[in-house]
């Protein structure tokens, strides 16, 4: 019987340590500044997200993959590209910080846009503190861009994601201020000149008309019907 008790025993620490063995690593985060879609989704700022708003630092699949879910089914909202994603306006310079619930040996964190890889930084298997911040140039882009960003853990085959929907640089999005027109100037009658319509005359200006000369008493744009003999309020005779 005692045989028997001891047995079972050492089965069950086996099993458990199997159970121990295969469990995903215990380490979870996320991009929350600028706000990922999990971050959006977590702060009610996009609608339809699904569990992530419950645990936005979740996103953990194998490595190596290129979408903002990681491959998993029940946060695939977060690569769905007809959602209304919140854009954050940046420079060319990012400084992309990481929430992390749970630390966890750490091998590379990787930036992508795109299939291009835009940054790359080495941790070598150590565990980073709760917070952690990387500085990445992309100046290489301008206007709307995702960027994914990977957390590679390093004793274990899985990765964290997080997508962030940028703007570089103000963006192509972003109209340019519109220019203030220069007003065209409009052309006055030199001393001695002909009056014609449509030109704006200022006070003490001549012009001749019909023989006669005439001085303007009242500044005014010339309209056909107000040659200087037909209106005396804006022309005196010399």
């Amino acid at each position: 019987m005692r045989r028997s008790l001891t047995l079972l025993s050492a089965t069950a620490i086996a099993a458990a340590s199997t159970v121990f063995a295969t469990s995903p690593a215990l380490a979870h985060g996320y991009v929350n500044s600028p706000p990922s879609r999990q971050a959006h989704c977590s702060q009610g700022k996009v609608a339809n997200c699904g569990e992530i708003i419950y645990e936005p630092q979740s996103v953990e699949g194998q490595k190596g993959q290129r979408n903002c879910h990681g491959g998993v089914p029940r946060f695939a909202q977060l690569s769905d590209e007809s959602k209304a994603w919140p854009v954050t306006s940046v420079g060319t310079t990012v400084d992309f910080k990481w929430t992390l619930t749970a630390q966890h040996s750490t091998g590379t964190w990787e930036y992508y846009i795109g299939g291009t890889r835009v940054a790359s930084f080495n941790d070598q298997g150590r565990r980073p503190p709760a917070q952690v911040s990387h500085r990445v140039n992309l100046s290489g882009f301008s206007g709307k861009q995702r960027v994914l960003a990977i957390w590679n853990i390093a004793d274990t085959p899985m990765a964290f994601y997080s997508c962030i929907d940028l703007r570089i640089g103000g963006g192509a999005g972003n109209p340019s201020p519109t220019p203030t027109p220069t007003p065209t100037p409009t052309p006055s009658t030199p001393v001695g000149g002909t009056w014609k319509a449509g030109t704006a005359y200022k006070v003490g200006s001549t012009v001749t008309y019909g023989g006669a000369t005439y001085r303007c008493i009242q500044a005014h744009t010339a309209l056909t019907g107000w040659e200087p003999p037909n209106v005396p309020a804006l022309w005196g005779k010399v």
